[in-house]
């Protein structure tokens, strides 16, 4: 299953999209209340990276969100 495309509000520091401050799932705009784990990935041949957060939103649910610095979109990831 492919990840989703997803809309998020975010701080911009000097990379850009750096840390993400709320996500819109299914419409709605969830705050996201702390930053529990974060890393980057750089793909071996293309070299592409993504930013990975694990995040906690204002309901406690938890999600893992990345930010593809190739595709300069926010994705939910599906696993």
């Amino acid at each position: 299953m492919a990840d989703e495309k997803i809309k998020v509000v975010a701080y911009s520091g000097y990379r850009g999209e750096e840390r993400p401050k709320a996500i819109f799932l299914k419409n709605q705009e969830i705050e996201i209340i702390e930053i529990l784990s974060l890393w980057v990935e750089e793909g071996i041949n293309d070299k592409a990276r993504k930013r990975y957060f694990i995040v906690k939103e204002r309901g406690g649910s938890i999600q893992k969100i990345y930010y593809d610095e190739k595709a300069k979109e926010w994705f939910l990831t599906k696993n």
